[in-house]
């Protein structure tokens, strides 16, 4: 064991069952739990995080019954005859010589199905379907039936259960007196809101006996209005505890809080306070949760007693041997999850397979595959963003020799400047995990040199990743003094107190967000999280830093702003820029920059456009068609060429040239994509 991570790496005891080290790998719906097939590529998927040092594995959710899977035809175990599939997992894993435990998740009001119930028939705000409020016998049945698909995973194989009790499914919507406006037995009281986490505890107890693993998520902090005081999550807690279970894992917010818990703007293991603060009231080893991404934060939330264990789920997505790496005290060689959404969450909710933005192999163990080359060749890669770093790691992993060109001083293209954005500093974690490894693969990296033709010519195949250039719009006056690029911006160019951005998509909405931050802000605060526990559900009303600039952001398009940000982030990057004051402008007709401002047209207000939307309180009073926006600075954001020049240059060589990422398509930076196309490349080559 290296001193480096002692605690990290020390091997607990839990009733009969040593794990190797304290990391847990947390659950995550991969999409092929209800695949035709899936287990086989999910037993790869799970095999790989244990050879590369995973102890305990959580699996995806899946519902003891079927009314409370997620959406119709969801992943439920009721029967017998679904355990051959759930065997194929189960012995794929203890083979390759992890434990594996079995969430079993309700999804209650959140179920996407005519069948989905829940406490009482209330919407969730983030479902269209209204549930059907259960009736005693059938609060009954329901807590029978997670008994018995505890039982069938057990005889399945699975070394143990994790009752999923948190983030706002059917056991946490029992425990909140919003969600639970029963007033029989099992609602009313604090108390009685509690009876029916603790009876699954205790049946599923009695039914696995003192050998078999039984988890607990308990949600610490709903943040949710009308949520449960701390002190009646600490007596769940203890209930809990009484009833059987062997280890209680701490989640936090619901589905439908309006607060971030995982995204990147959330700090580094940012909610381990509150595992602190149950681990203190209580005996069994308590997991802690969230944005705890590289070893050495882990090491420091368990050295300070913020837990017992740490459970990390999409850091296993981005590398699978995120603990070999830290065993062998190789920190800089572990992909870093940088906690984007965008091929993970975003697929689930979506209903798409998981996958992850930096490691397009994760979920396609079977079939994206990076064997050793045939033909070692000689490859001249120009541009050194994510798209080419990406397949000069590939490439090189296969055996090709492979030279990078990149014009800039430093290596990462793109990520260079998202990793300057407030809330997204760990990208540059991806740019330190691939210049590691290109050494390590004896890359010839070339950077400051653009790449001209001249210098292709000892290559055996050509692959253009050179990225795009901003667009320039097009606008009378959009190359005079107070115009800048979003490049420039966040490279540190002088910007003035009031700024109009031009352009509402990501990056239009990013550059409002760094030209906006007060660097004073304190993220618990600005979004209302009470850090003392008192706070009912832990909120707080909000208390945002006043924002360092007035920005105004145009949009030509009628669409509400934001409309194409991720799902599961895109609310977040909307109520930022809320709580910023920031102006959105739609329908815009622009007629020229000049020294003062934007002159623009606006249709008039209605469903066909001239919306002019508030961002956080300010508006612009009785808009007529034409308005001069005044500000002191002009950011264009108004999209990306694809800088594909070279390629055109050598259209006719005999000699296979590829163009990948923002080069091949410049619609919208689009990492996710430039990414898997770069690795999909690296091993279709020969």
């Amino acid at each position: 064991m290296t001193a480096h991570y002692q605690h990290l790496l020390s091997p607990l005891t839990v009733g009969s069952t040593t794990l190797p080290h304290r990391v847990i790998m947390g659950s995550m719906h991969t999409g092929l739990e209800e695949k035709e097939g899936g287990e086989h590529e999910l037993a790869a998927f799970y095999v790989e995080r244990v050879r590369g040092g995973a102890g305990l594995i959580v699996t995806g959710g899946v519902s003891p019954n079927a009314e409370g899977a997620t959406r119709k035809n969801g992943a439920h175990l009721s029967s017998e005859d679904q355990l051959p599939r759930h065997r194929v997992v189960t012995d794929a894993v203890h083979d390759a010589g992890g434990f594996i435990a079995l969430q079993l998740m309700h999804s209650g009001r959140y179920g996407m199905h005519e069948h989905a119930v829940a406490p009482s028939p209330i919407r969730a705000p983030i479902n269209k379907v209204t549930p059907r409020e259960l009736s005693d016998s059938d609060v009954e049945r329901t807590i029978e039936d997670f008994a018995h698909a505890a039982q069938l995973a057990q005889r399945a194989g699975y070394d143990g259960a994790e009752i999923m009790g948190s983030e706002g499914y059917l056991i946490n919507e029992f425990l909140v007196e919003h969600t639970n406006q029963r007033t029989d037995r099992w609602g009313g009281s604090p108390q009685a809101r509690r009876r029916f986490a603790t009876e699954i505890v205790r049946r599923v107890r009695e039914r696995t006996g003192p050998d078999f693993l039984v988890m607990y998520r308990l949600s610490a902090l709903d943040l949710v209005p009308d949520a449960q005081e701390f002190e009646d999550v600490l007596a769940l807690g203890r209930e809990v505890e009484e009833a059987g279970a062997s280890i209680i894992n701490t989640g936090i917010g619901w589905h439908e809080a309006r607060i971030p818990t995982i995204a990147t703007s959330v700090p580094g293991a940012g909610f381990t306070w509150v595992s602190r603060a149950l681990r203190e009231n209580l005996s069994i080893p308590i997991s802690t949760v969230n944005r705890i991404n590289t070893p050495e934060l882990a090491e420091e939330v368990l050295a300070r007693g913020d837990a017992d264990l740490v459970c990390m789920a999409r850091p296993f997505l981005a590398d699978a041997a995120f603990v070999a790496k830290a065993r062998e005290a190789q920190p800089d060689r572990i992909n870093t999850c940088i906690a984007c959404n965008q091929a993970c969450l975003d697929h689930t909710f979506t209903g798409q397979r998981m996958s992850c933005l930096v490691n397009p192999q994760a979920m396609r163990e079977t079939d994206l595959i990076l064997g050793p080359t045939r033909t070692a060749e000689q490859i001249a890669v120009v541009g050194a963003g994510p798209a080419g770093l990406a397949f000069a790691e590939a490439a090189a992993e296969r055996g090709h020799r492979v030279t990078l060109f990149e014009e800039q001083p430093e290596l990462g293209g793109q990520f260079q400047l998202a990793r300057r954005i407030p809330g997204k500093e760990d990208y540059a974690h991806t740019i330190r995990y691939f210049s590691t490894r290109l050494k390590e693969l004896g890359v010839t990296v070339r950077t400051g040199h653009r790449a001209a033709q001249e210098d292709l010519a000892f290559a055996d195949r050509v692959v253009i990743a050179a990225g795009v250039d901003p667009r320039q719009p097009g606008i009378p006056g959009d190359t005079g003094p107070t115009v800048l690029g979003y490049k420039e911006v966040l490279e540190g160019a002088p910007v003035g107190q009031r700024v109009a951005v031009i352009g509402a998509g990501g990056i239009g909405y990013d550059v409002a967000h760094f030209l906006t931050h007060n660097p004073s802000a304190d993220f618990y605060a600005e979004w209302g999280i009470d850090r003392s526990l008192e706070a009912r559900g832990g909120l707080l009303a909000p208390a945002p830093e006043p924002p360092s600039r007035q920005v105004t952001v145009l949009q030509r398009s009628t669409t509400k702003p934001g409309s194409r940000l991720g799902p599961t982030t895109g609310w977040i990057h909307r109520l930022e820029l809320r709580m910023a004051n920031v102006v959105f402008i739609t329908g815009v007709e622009y007629q020229e920059i000049t020294d003062r401002g934007v002159r623009i047209s606006v249709a008039a207000p209605g469903p066909a456009g001239g919306v002019i939307e508030e961002g956080g309180g300010v508006a612009l009073e009785n808009p007529r068609t034409e308005t001069l926006v005044e500000v002191d600075t002009v950011v264009l954001c108004a999209g990306q060429e694809s800088r594909n020049e070279l390629a055109r240059e050598l259209a006719g060589d005999s000699r296979p040239v590829h163009v990948i990422g923002g080069a091949d398509v410049a619609a919208e930076l689009d990492a996710k994509r430039a990414i898997k196309q770069a690795v999909e490349l690296a091993a279709a080559l020969p």
